[in-house]
Formats: structure tokens, C-alpha cells, sequence
């Protein structure tokens, strides 16, 4: 019988959907490749033939695992929950279950697509202010929720998707300079979350295509 082959990941190491995927992986403890899709790089590679045929959206990420190639990072996510054995990414009570779909829907839908590069190269001169706004305005949201929500973790004590989202999030926040302390509940999970092992692996500083200025 032939070994299953890895899944491949497609992605860029700034990424936070991409990062996402990466975080998913590492909790799970399956191994798999990365093919670099540098969003800059020849006015973005992302919008080559090759990688349209992969994900018709031209965005990152897009997972080739089973047999089959996914993008979005929470469909991939999803799919690798209900497919591959570890610890379980979405909780079993279909209350906790929701609020995991609710603050992963919020970040994912409701902040990061208006700061993403495709959105901010569109932006011009003002991109910092329109990223500030837009992250405060959905921190504000996501902060009451996860004060709400939140044990050890987003939702309760058990990691979820939820955390999978908050932490790239975070990360994108601080690049925009957003002042993090505004956000208590935010702040300390994201302290939390980014001493474990499965989103320092992952962490865009020490990935295979990280610029040699920004490794570590």
C-alpha cells in the first residue's frame, strides 16, 4: 500500500490566512509541505495561470490534501478537524461549537479582509489609518464576546479555531500599530496562546519563505 502523500500547502509567510492553516497543522501534528506564493513578488504570484487553477480567487491559501485542493482557511481548517485524529478544533457542545463559528466568522469576515494587502495596496497614502480603524472597530466588537466567552482559552478551556484566528489577528494589529492594551481580554490570550509550540512553529518570522531580514 503507498504512503499517503503530504498535504501541500500554499501560502505566504506574512499571511495571516495562511498562518491560520499552518497554526491548524501543528496542533494536529501532521506534517506537510509549503510552496512559497509570494504575494508581492512579479506583481504577486498569486494572480499567475498556475496558481488561478489552484484557487480561482488568487488568494492564499490553498491546500492540496486528499485527493482534492481547498482554499479558505476555515473550510481547510474544518476539514482537517473532521478528518485527521488530534485534538478537536471545534467543541463538541453545539454552544461553545457557535461561539467558536461566531468569533472566527467575526475576525475572518468582519476585520482582517479589510486590512489584507490586496485591500490596503487599494488604499494608497491613508492604508495605516484605514487598517487602525477597521481593527479597532472589530477589537471593540470582539473583546465583549470574548470576555464573555473566554476560559484558559477563547471559548472555555480547550483550544478551538477561535484561537487559530485571534492570535494572526493580534499580529496584524501590532504591525498596524493598534494599541493592544485597550483590548485586556484580547491581550491576555493572545499572551497565552503564542507561548505554545504549535503558533511559535508557525509564527511568519520562521517560515521557509520568510526574508532573511525578518527570520529568526
Amino acid at each position: 500500500m503507498a504512503a499517503q502523500t503530504k498535504p501541500v500547502l500554499y501560502g505566504y509567510f506574512r499571511s495571516s490566512c495562511s498562518w491560520r492553516v499552518r497554526i491548524a497543522f501543528a496542533l494536529k501534528g501532521i506534517e506537510y509541505d509549503q510552496v512559497p506564493v509570494n504575494l508581492i513578488k512579479d506583481g504577486g504570484q498569486q494572480f499567475t495561470d498556475q496558481y488561478k487553477a489552484l484557487n480561482p480567487m488568487q488568494q492564499v491559501p490553498a491546500v492540496s490534501i486528499d485527493g482534492i485542493t481547498l482554499s479558505q482557511s476555515l473550510a481547510i481548517i474544518q476539514y482537517i478537524d473532521e478528518t485527521q485524529p488530534g485534538p478537536r478544533l471545534l467543541p463538541a457542545d453545539p454552544k461553545q461549537r457557535a461561539q467558536v463559528r461566531m468569533i472566527c466568522d467575526l475576525i475572518a469576515s468582519g476585520i482582517q479582509p479589510l486590512q489584507n494587502l490586496y485591500v490596503i495596496q487599494k488604499i494608497g497614502a491613508e492604508k495605516v489609518q484605514w487598517a487602525q480603524h477597521f481593527i479597532n472597530r472589530g477589537f471593540e466588537a470582539l473583546e465583549p464576546i470574548l470576555k464573555q466567552t473566554a476560559g484558559t482559552y477563547c471559548v472555555g478551556n480547550e483550544i478551538s479555531m477561535a484561537d487559530i484566528c485571534l492570535v494572526p489577528q493580534v499580529h496584524n494589529a501590532e504591525r498596524f500599530k493598534v494599541d493592544i492594551n485597550q483590548f485586556p481580554t484580547i491581550k491576555r490570550l493572545n499572551q497565552t496562546l503564542i507561548e505554545l509550540e504549535a503558533f511559535k512553529v508557525s509564527h511568519p518570522s520562521c517560515q521557509p519563505d520568510t526574508p532573511d531580514d525578518l527570520h529568526t
